[in-house]
């Protein structure tokens, strides 16, 4: 069985990316979510086990102390973790697997795993995101405010991934995904990998 490919994927908040991956996730099933831990409290309609690990700030650093976290990092004075076991497990059995991170995580998870596929996810400009942030009616001005300097420090950072995807119109951008996902499938390695019997009877 051939071992599974870790994708990173990162965007400021409001960019749309939590919209993109659930797309791509319910039609590809070799295509798996890594479930992070967060301390932060459920939004309206985030289950447990599903969406995140909730764990409490004493569980979370008890984790951490054990080295159980691939990368961590704390965003608005919340902890996030992934598990290490969690996605080497996920891999092995041959699965895909898509790490939903910021830029913290993602230069963590590139110690670790130096060939893992990197996609950065970016609005088609900040007034379009300002404009997400308010829409989503989760958030009052100041905090939009905060992501709002927190996204442009984000988005500084898209040079150090290995794809940039604009978010500017949804069905593009999903697109763009899947053919991210499936070039990188068909990476000679990876196909040798699979095929390598068939490949062996033709030569």
């Amino acid at each position: 069985m051939s071992q599974g490919i870790l994708f990173i994927v990162s965007a400021p908040s409001g960019a749309g990316k939590t919209s993109l991956l659930r797309a791509l996730l319910s039609e590809d099933d070799n295509l798996v979510l890594s479930i992070s831990h967060t301390t932060r409290p459920p939004r309206p309609g985030e289950v447990d086990g599903v969406d995140y690990h909730f764990v409490s700030r004493e569980e979370f650093l008890r984790l951490a102390g054990e080295g159980a976290f691939l990368e961590q990092a704390e965003v608005f004075g919340n902890y996030y973790g992934t598990s290490e076991a969690g996605v080497r497990e996920q891999l092995a059995s041959g699965r895909d697997v898509v790490l939903e991170i910021d830029w913290q995580g993602a230069r963590q998870v590139r110690k670790a795993f130096p060939e893992a596929v990197s996609i950065f996810i970016a609005p088609p400009s900040i007034e379009a995101l300002r404009e997400r942030l308010g829409n989503r009616g989760q958030d009052d001005e100041a905090v939009i405010e905060r992501r709002m300097r927190d996204a442009r420090s984000e988005l500084s950072h898209y040079p150090e991934y290995d794809y940039l995807v604009i978010n500017d119109d949804f069905d593009t951008a999903l697109g763009d995904l899947r053919c991210i996902v499936r070039a990188e499938r068909l990476r000679t390695p990876r196909s040798v990998a699979r095929h390598e019997a068939a490949l062996e009877k033709m030569l």
